[in-house]
């Protein structure tokens, strides 16, 4: 019996110092999880024996090799594909057989036609998303970002302009000289080129387009406590000119060339006309494309006695643009940037989790599957919940110990040799008991 004993021991050993090779061989690969033999003890069966009689036991058994899902160190690599979880979760895999599968190895990579993979071919998981970055489905769906082709272009649709017009200028025909006592010199106009600003429009196909507005102070319209500031703004600099490219042909007000519209300021010099946001038409170059008809918010538009100050002055239209680069936040959406300065949300990464994770079968290739054990996956996005924040640019270590691991390796080892030491034992015995004559 003894030697069955002692055999035990040494495969129970052996299994240990299997379980500890294989730690200490990947001490160095990403998202990887140590293990550990758990052994228990083999008692003979012992039908009609009191409970609690004395019984040696015969042996042990490796009764499970437990995984030990602790948070490994993160490291930093400065690669914007590489992302690390901080705390719980798992990345989501679809594995090229269409089974799903999870891992905590960020180290993901672009193929050909746009798809975030793992090294192993796998494609990573993740929600769609708006412009905003919001997710449009609760469905998963295999991440991909648009690398085939430039994003197309955005025809300019709306404008902003926050400016102060000076309330010192004087209107457009200006104060005659008035005879004395005491005479008062003639005040000349201001010229309707002093006030002006431009930007740059696109069109359907993303081709510029230049457009200019000037600021014309005109004579105010109704009667005192009714008296209002009044600047009229055209598109072109000077009374009779031709419009300016990309604005269309004379229009207005009692057939002033190029004049838009009409503001009026209250004597806060706060902005009371036009109330809602105007319309202007834009001429574009090509034929082909269609006039650009844009909206202008003038809401913070001001008239203070100081200086006339464009503080910002924005459209929403763009070139088409190549995809230059990719970043990832901590709640796991993907931001594209482009070559026109735009950026866009391409998507936004899921997490799984389970309420029994060493339940998870592990595949090989740094990827686990799901089992009765492990319990479905629940899934969520990085940061909600119990699932962990993602760190873009950094790859989660191993979590192996490896002072712990040699530690545990020369244990091994002493065990081994001591159950070899109890087969060599009960054979020295057996060959005293045969040698008896």
């Amino acid at each position: 019996m003894s030697f069955q004993t002692g055999l035990s021991g040494l495969q129970a050993s052996s299994r240990s110092l299997d379980v500890i090779g294989n730690n200490i061989a990947n001490a160095n690969t990403t998202g990887m999880k140590s293990s550990r033999a758990e052994f228990g003890d083999i008692v003979a069966a012992s039908l009609g024996v009191a409970s609690g009689s004395n019984q040696a036991g015969i042996g042990v058994s490796v009764i499970d090799i437990a995984q030990q899902f602790s948070q490994g160190n993160i490291t930093t690599t400065f690669n914007s594909l590489d992302v690390a979880i901080n705390g719980g979760g798992f990345f989501q895999l679809t594995q090229p057989d269409g089974t799903s599968a999870y891992t905590r190895d960020g180290s993901f990579k672009l193929d050909k036609d746009g798809y975030i993979k793992t090294n192993t071919g796998s494609f990573l998981m993740g929600y769609p998303t708006d412009k905003l970055g919001k997710p449009t489905s609760a469905t998963i769906e295999k991440l991909i970002l648009p690398t085939n082709a430039p994003i197309a272009a955005n025809a300019t649709t709306a404008i902003a302009a926050e400016f102060n017009l000076d309330a010192r200028a004087t209107i457009t025909a200006g104060v005659a000289a008035q005879v004395g006592p005491p005479a008062v010199a003639a005040i000349a106009a201001t010229p309707r080129s002093t006030y002006g600003t431009s930007l740059t429009a696109y069109d359907s196909q993303g081709n510029t387009v230049p457009v200019s507005l000037y600021f014309e102070r005109v004579a105010p319209t109704g009667t005192a406590p009714n008296l209002r500031d009044t600047w009229n703004v055209y598109d072109v600099p000077i009374n009779g000119a031709p419009p300016a490219a990309g604005n269309p042909p004379p229009q207005g007000a009692a057939g002033t060339p190029g004049f838009r519209f009409q503001m009026q300021f209250d004597a806060s010099g706060k902005l009371i006309s036009p109330t809602t946001a105007p319309s202007l038409t834009i001429d574009t170059p090509s034929t082909v494309t269609p006039d650009i008809v844009a909206t202008l918010d003038i809401s913070k538009v001001t008239q203070f006695g100081s200086a006339f100050a464009i503080s910002n002055l924005t459209q929403d239209g763009y070139a088409p643009g190549e995809l230059t680069g990719l970043s990832i936040g901590e709640s796991g959406v993907i931001t594209t940037r482009y070559s026109n300065g735009q950026t866009q949300f391409s998507g936004q990464i899921s997490l799984a989790d389970f309420r029994n994770v060493q339940g998870l079968n592990p595949l090989g290739g740094n990827a686990w599957e799901a089992t009765y054990a492990s319990g479905i996956p629940m899934q969520g996005a990085p940061g909600a919940g119990r699932f962990g924040a993602l760190q873009a640019g950094a790859l989660e270590e191993s979590n192996v110990d490896l002072t712990s691991e040699l530690v545990n390796m020369m244990t091994a080892q002493r065990a081994y040799q001591a159950n070899a030491q109890t087969i060599k034992t009960q054979d020295q015995i057996m060959s005293t008991l045969v040698n008896l004559r």
